[in-house]
């Protein structure tokens, strides 16, 4: 369980709905049917993240987290609407409103509730968090690992408190306490150092202009490229 601290940092709102879809890199159209659910050909399918529609438009931290979980299971190209009885049964049996953002092997080394709640809210196999080994042992499913590998999670609490979307060894962070939860490195925004890259700088000007190493501010024009290209 989170303390109150923890609960705070997750709680947060952060950002639009919009600006939240692009950091993800997936359509805001996808983003708002996972947070407010969505009516299709006179039915309506609830939320996925949400327990229920809030009409409202800014995303916390918490649903930031768990949303990026859900784009690796998108990749897998599979209706995640069948995730929700599950999410919502984590959700209660947790007692965390973000059940999928409190996911780490620190907190459940044998992985064994979430395969337990997965036996009562049968998943297909693109969709399990849980995979059972040859062995018996329990593993995480790849798009869990993917999600690992991005995210840095507090060494004492529960809670994920800083996404580096171009993985672990790249400085490019988002965290919610710095920046205002922007793409950034060393607390510079990654949109102001690609600015000076768009205006014909050079990456030795750059780095000095911004005090960062070269590497870094390669680092930044990357992120911001790849969000281009995703738009």
């Amino acid at each position: 369980m989170a303390d109150s601290s923890d609960a705070t940092v997750l709680e947060r709102p952060l950002y639009s709905t919009g600006e939240a879809a692009r950091l993800l890199q997936v359509p805001p159209q996808t983003l708002r049917r996972w947070l407010e659910g969505a009516s299709v050909a006179g039915t309506f399918y609830p939320p996925v993240l949400r327990s229920e529609p809030t009409g409202i438009d800014a995303v916390t931290w918490g649903e930031f987290l768990e949303a990026g979980l859900l784009r690796e299971y998108r990749l897998n190209r599979v209706p995640l609407q069948r995730m929700r009885p599950f999410i919502e049964r984590a959700r209660e049996r947790l007692g965390v409103r973000y059940p999928l953002a409190h996911l780490r092997p620190a907190i459940d080394a044998d992985k064994s509730l979430v395969w337990a709640l997965q036996k009562e809210f049968p998943l297909e196999d693109k969709l399990r968090l849980v995979l059972a080994r040859d062995d018996d042992r329990l593993q995480w499913a790849g798009p869990v690992e993917r999600y690992f590998s991005k995210v840095e999670f507090d060494p004492v609490v529960v809670v994920a408190r800083r996404v580096r979307p171009l993985g672990q060894a790249s400085p490019v962070a988002i965290d919610p306490e710095v920046a205002f939860g922007l793409p950034q490195i060393r607390g510079i925004r990654t949109e102001n150092i690609a600015e000076s890259y768009y205006a014909g700088e050079g990456w030795e000007a750059i780095a000095r202009t911004w005090g960062l190493s070269e590497e870094e501010a390669r680092a930044a024009v990357s992120w911001e490229e790849s969000l281009r290209l995703a738009a």
